[in-house]
């Protein structure tokens, strides 16, 4: 009988689907793989473009490592969890008509047996196989973004910010506040594959973190 997998967005859905209405989440400590950039994210030969394949390789390494002679200890079967986005423009109001002024941190979670070990010789591994690819520019980190308020998105990105205006009513009408900060930002799961889904139909998670007032 095949191993189960772990799915990440079937196990968690209150942090992979939530409704397209705003609601309250306290989102636990998780480990990422997390390349930071800045530029537009739809320049076919972009920082952001190379990024997301630096994160891909690393991930799909780690998750094909038992089929090597290095298996990480506490290993179990998984789907590699939806590509993520951390998103602002330095010290600006987020604007999402100046792409080219974005900041960002794109990242993929990984599960719980994944250490600093299992990173390095992942990223050693992918730097032999395909050293076109930077993985110097990945990072392995915990990252805590506590109390959000979070919505599913539907459509295209540009229209984001139809979403935002209800997550923003929300926070208005639930005595709470918008807590950016260096480490808290406008946070973007993308459920679909962008490549293959027509924009309207295009599934978001978008995440803005929020304190009690």
């Amino acid at each position: 009988m095949a191993e189960n997998k772990l799915d990440y967005k079937k196990e968690f859905k209150d942090l992979y689907s939530p409704k397209t209405v705003p609601g309250l989440i306290d989102v636990p400590e998780m480990k990422f793989i997390m390349v930071d950039g800045k530029g537009n994210p739809n320049d076919k030969d972009g920082e952001y473009q190379k990024a997301v394949e630096i994160i891909y390789a690393i991930s799909y390494t780690i998750k094909m490592s038992k089929m090597g002679s290095f298996e990480p200890e506490g290993y179990f079967e998984y789907v590699v969890p939806p590509l993520e986005g951390l998103w602002w423009r330095g010290d600006l109001e987020m604007d999402f008509t100046e792409k080219d002024k974005f900041h960002w941190t794109s990242m993929i979670r990984q599960p719980e047996f994944v250490t600093e070990e299992v990173f390095n010789w992942a990223c050693n591994e992918v730097k032999r196989k395909k050293p076109h690819i930077l993985v110097e520019k990945a990072r392995f980190s915990s990252f805590k973004e506590g109390l959000c308020v979070q919505i599913m998105h539907v459509g295209s990105f540009d229209n984001e910010g139809e979403s935002i205006k209800k997550i923003d009513e929300f926070i208005y009408n639930n005595s709470l506040k918008n807590d950016f900060n260096s480490n808290r930002k406008h946070h973007e799961i993308y459920i679909s594959n962008y490549l293959k889904t027509p924009a309207e139909k295009l599934k978001t998670v978008i995440r803005h973190p929020v304190a009690k007032i």
